[in-house]
């Protein structure tokens, strides 16, 4: 039986993230999917400074230097924002040089102490009913949807460049021009370029206990678009979001969305997966207490804004987004970043008015089990 030094779990970015740099640091690498050879079809970004320095240039698809972001009036971040290439961005990390194997893992078992073969090895079962040990196994396919879980979702369309007259890369547009009813759990629209011709307009929820739905969010996309000169023929080619922005295991045996990387306050994962891939590989931790730390402020920070009332969100992100751009990067990507952290939300919290800071404390002091019913009301 081969017994590699590496198996993973999942070939989407996170897997195939981690394999690719396994194999570059000369280490023998499986990795098991149902389907290892799927496109990608989902839209990936992050802020420029998240990313380490091995990743390949012709996986991004545009830079943008100053995007804006709409509350009650227009803010322009002072913060490098980037779109990948899907398909260049899955292509660039190459693993041709892994055993790939077509199936879906079952079980994952931790080393036994004493084994009838010898060998001391966690292993994983298979579907198909093979068992195939190795020297470290490590899942990364993500997180199951559950109803216990908070989600985000969207719906986007994509258009060309020349179709969309706004001169602004919008991160955020939390303006209301979308005909959702000003009590309905909001939405924004996210607007960003797919390269020199095309652009991915979005209609997101971005947190939802339970998320809003894609009719929703197509009829509020349409509505958002037709009252600013965009009307949509139907043919256009689609995007639709639907995934849990918490969960997952912190632990050394679980990565990237599975191993608790996702921001619960943005859904953003991919960007840091890519950049502990070398960490993970290295053996070295990717939870030190610190990124515990941060991890439980960013869970309160999400408890904070399922329970926030409709209309106060906006003004939620616009105190946000007025805070110094380092408090923010803090926040949004400081992932171990313990003092950054505390001091940005501390921020936020001093500057909101009292009657938003009353149910943001209330929500981080809520008990998880009655998240959801305070979220509904």
């Amino acid at each position: 039986m081969v017994t590699d030094d590496l198996l993973i779990c999942g070939a989407g970015p996170a897997g195939r993230a981690l394999a690719h740099r396994a194999l570059a640091h000369g280490l023998a690498v499986t990795v098991v999917d149902p389907h290892p050879d799927r496109r990608w079809t989902a839209t990936y970004a992050a802020w420029v400074d998240e990313l380490p320095g091995w990743v390949a240039p012709e996986a991004i698809a545009a830079r943008v230097e100053r995007p804006v972001a709409w509350t009650s009036h227009r803010i322009e971040l002072d913060r490098p924002y980037l779109v990948f290439d899907t398909a260049a961005l899955q292509d660039s990390l190459d693993i041709s040089g892994a055993r790939l194997i077509q199936d879906s893992v079952t079980a994952i078992d931790a080393a036994a102490r004493t084994r009838y073969d010898g060998l001391d090895l966690p292993s994983v079962r298979l579907a198909s009913g093979r068992t195939l040990p190795a020297g470290r196994v490590i899942d990364a396919r993500g997180i199951p949807r559950s109803p216990t879980l908070a989600e985000q979702t969207a719906y986007g369309v994509i258009v060309d460049r020349a179709h969309y007259p706004d001169p602004d890369i919008l991160f955020m547009d939390w303006r209301d021009d979308n005909g959702a009813d000003p009590a309905a759990l909001p939405s924004f629209l996210y607007a960003v370029p797919l390269g020199e011709d095309r652009m991915l307009l979005e209609e997101t929820c971005l947190a939802g206990l339970p998320a809003l739905d894609q009719r929703t969010l197509h009829e509020r996309l349409t509505h958002r678009l037709r009252s600013r000169g965009i009307v949509l023929t139907g043919a256009e080619p689609t995007e639709r979001v639907r995934f849990p922005v918490h969960g997952g295991t912190r632990h050394a045996t679980a990565f990237g969305a599975a191993g608790g990387f996702t921001h619960p306050a943005t859904g953003y994962s991919v960007a840091t997966s890519l950049r502990l891939a070398d960490t993970v590989i290295a053996g070295e931790s990717a939870w030190p207490a610190s990124a515990r730390a941060v991890h439980l402020l960013r869970q309160s920070g999400l408890r904070a804004l399922l329970a926030l009332p409709p209309t106060e969100l906006p003004l939620f992100f616009d105190t946000f987004f007025q805070l110094p751009i380092a408090a923010q990067s803090a926040y949004l990507s400081g992932r171990d970043d313990l003092r950054g952290t505390a001091a940005a939300m501390s921020a936020l919290f001093a500057a909101l008015p009292w009657r938003v800071r009353r149910k943001l404390a209330a929500a981080v002091v809520l008990p998880p089990r009655l998240l959801q019913h305070s979220s509904s009301h």
